[in-house]
């Protein structure tokens, strides 16, 4: 004897229809049949006059399977009129309703995307760039496919941004790569998609990492118009708000604007000060955090060639660093080095300086975009005619080969 479960989905098979077939009769979706058959809940008033003609039974005949079937009965909001709609316009709005509420997105999955999408974030400091593309396009792909699906408004939204942060980091990571035309491509649909949503945090978010790559480049006029753009429309007390003022810092070091330099550098720091403590317990790319004040600091300053740069660049290490295997640093720790680098050659302390810039090139932590920066470093022992020039333009051309 079939389970009493099954009897619905019996009464459907011996009139001839399949899942399909009898949704697509009773104008619902084949995932609702599936929880009637289940058990999970039960078909509403209005639909099993339809469903009895169907399945060739009385009304009474049907409320007697689905009563043995133990379906729980859904809840009815107060405002529904538990009847077969009297007018066209009555059966309008629930079909209305119906549709709107549609979906096969679902909050966990959207839940999952957004975790997803905070974890890479997080990757990011640690991980390989071309590693961590992989999988962001994986993500951004299924996103894609979600967008083709059936969705509620507040699904499709919530798509819309989660989408938009991973083409934003995934126009980082071409950035990263030195992949010009992919990460065009990337920073222009993370701006669609953050219109689309009226999210101005993303649209900031990639005007600061455009500033940050024509930087890489060397135009400062461009990356500081870049900055002050993210500025303007950064949300107040955002991360993006504050990483666009220390991007700004950056660039006005480059064109030689000390006063505003020094006046950046201070908004950074009082808006740093105020954060408390991340609640991740790793760096998240597009979160600030008070230990990314310092690291801003320490590289804004030593591009001003001001000494002051060193306590700062020190203190990232320090705080950073999980061992002595420099293959274990985060990003942040190599570009300190960088920085140290840059100013022990100014003081003449050259053996330190030599020693700062190797370990940095040899952590692998250098991506190609910021090759030049080590370069730097490389260029100005090999002008002072040091020893260390050769084992360091070694070391240098064994990392460009790698990331090659």
């Amino acid at each position: 004897m079939a389970g009493k479960r099954q009897r619905l989905a019996q009464r459907r098979k011996a009139s001839g229809y399949t899942q399909e077939q009898f949704a697509d009769a009773l104008k619902v979706d084949r995932t609702t049949v599936q929880r009637w058959e289940k058990g999970e809940v039960a078909p509403q008033p209005h639909q099993r006059p339809k469903m009895a003609k169907l399945l060739e039974l009385t009304s009474g005949e049907l409320d007697e399977l689905l009563a043995s079937d133990s379906l729980p009965t859904a809840p009815v909001p107060a405002w529904f009129v538990a009847a077969m709609p009297s007018t066209d316009d009555e059966m309008a709005a629930w079909e209305l309703s119906r549709r709107v509420q549609a979906s096969d997105v679902g909050a966990e999955t959207l839940a999952r995307l957004e975790r997803s999408f905070d974890d890479l974030a997080s990757a990011y400091p640690v991980t390989p760039p071309a590693e961590l593309l992989e999988r962001v396009r994986r993500h951004s792909a299924y996103v894609a496919k979600l967008l083709d699906a059936r969705k509620t408004l507040s699904e499709y939204r919530r798509l819309l941004v989660v989408g938009g942060w991973f083409s934003l980091l995934g126009a980082t990571l071409h950035i990263d790569l030195k992949q010009e035309h992919a990460a065009t491509a990337r920073l222009q649909a993370a701006i669609s998609l953050a219109r689309q949503a009226e999210h101005p945090e993303i649209e900031a978010w990639c005007y600061e990492t455009d500033a940050w790559r024509v930087l890489t480049d060397g135009d400062y006029v461009k990356a500081l118009e870049l900055s002050l753009a993210a500025q303007a429309v950064a949300p107040a007390g955002t991360s993006v708000l504050i990483q666009a003022n220390a991007q700004e810092g950056r660039a006005r070091a480059r064109l030689g604007h000390s006063a505003d330099t020094y006046a950046a550098i201070d908004r950074v720091q009082k808006a740093a000060a105020k954060l408390g403590a991340p609640d991740r317990p790793r760096e998240h790319h597009y979160q600030y955090d008070p230990a990314k004040a310092l690291a801003y600091t320490a590289t804004t300053l030593a591009w001003l060639g001001d000494a002051a740069a060193e306590p700062f660049a020190r203190e990232v290490i320090a705080r950073l660093s999980p061992s002595n295997d420099v293959t274990q640093w985060p990003r942040r720790v190599a570009s300190a080095n960088i920085d140290l680098a840059l100013v022990l050659l100014a003081d003449n302390r050259l053996d330190e300086a030599c020693n700062s810039a190797q370990k940095a090139i040899l952590s692998g932590r250098v991506v190609p975009s910021n090759h030049w920066r080590a370069l730097e470093v490389v260029t100005a022992v090999e002008v002072r005619q040091l020893p260390e020039a050769p084992d360091l333009r070694e070391a240098y051309e064994g990392l460009k080969a790698i990331e090659a």
